[in-house]
């Protein structure tokens, strides 16, 4: 295919992309009731299910977050946030449809080989952004929110905007979603000779403190158990690209040595044709 072959390929695997995000968007703008209440606003409810699964763990682990009032300061905030929620979750819900026309663009410049180690990927990614998303909205949410709004500070009174409130909540489930992807790129990075696991393994140190930093960012809460739910499934994803890294790093090296050692046999046959036709 010719550049712009490539171009033209290009541009209707980002249509069909766009249309399956609108196309999700549209239906959840209809939801209105049940996106709001249920979904945006569930973390914020003391019935929310976090709330009443560390309840049933004891008292000591029981949370009540801090009821708090969302207000708008905009005649259209609104209006314009209702269809950014709407853009948002149809951007999260038709994630593996849009990996999976990206993958189908870049999948036919691959190599045989590089498509058969990297069979199951668009579900591999896809399922760990969910569980990432999932995790932000379930774990980190409820936790934050529950501090935010019950700091307290003399004469002051928490009522964020809806505006405000949205952005935290983005804030606490997209980026997680994309952290929980450090498999899927230790593994591209390493096939492509980038990164190696010996790498990751001697940064191991570094990696805890800049967890733990991303942590603290993203979780406001100062308490040390909101910060280690979420900086303990970084660690274990951080292993896990490290044991990822390693199985395609010992893989390239066992084709690598094939490769070599047929090429020993070749020269040695050459030489041993050479020897035969000097005697």
């Amino acid at each position: 295919m010719s550049f712009f072959e490539h171009l033209e390929a290009l541009r209707w695997h980002i249509i069909r992309a766009l249309i399956a995000v609108a196309s999700i968007a549209t239906f959840v703008f209809f939801q209105k009731d049940f996106v709001f209440k249920t979904i945006v606003f569930g973390p914020r409810n003391p019935d929310f299910y976090t709330y009443r699964l560390f309840c049933s763990f004891g008292e000591m682990m029981c949370i009540q977050p801090t009821r708090f009032e969302v207000i708008t300061r905009d005649l259209a905030e609104k209006f314009t946030t209702h269809i950014s929620v709407s853009i948002i979750l149809g951007l999260i819900v038709a994630f593996p449809y849009v990996f999976w026309e990206f993958w189908r663009f870049i999948k036919p410049g691959l190599y045989p080989n590089e498509r058969k180690s990297a069979r199951g990927v668009v579900l591999i990614c896809s399922l760990l952004f969910i569980m990432g998303v999932l995790f932000g909205y379930y774990f980190i949410a409820p936790f934050a929110l529950s501090f935010l709004a019950g700091y307290e500070l003399a004469d002051t009174l928490a009522t964020p905007t809806l505006n405000s409130y949205i952005n935290y909540m983005v804030m606490f489930t997209l980026p997680v979603g994309l952290i929980f992807e450090m498999p899927v790129v230790s593994f591209f990075l390493t096939k492509a000779g980038v990164l190696a696991p010996q790498m990751l393994r001697s940064g191991r140190r570094y990696a805890i403190v800049i967890i733990l930093i991303v942590a603290a960012v993203l979780t406001p809460s100062p308490d040390v158990v909101s910060q280690m739910i979420l900086a303990t499934p970084l660690y274990i994803l951080f292993e896990l690209s490290i044991a990822v890294s390693a199985r395609v790093w010992n893989a390239k090296q066992k084709i690598i040595l094939a490769e070599e050692a047929e090429l020993l046999m070749r020269e040695k046959a050459l030489l041993e044709r050479n020897i035969e036709d000097i005697t």
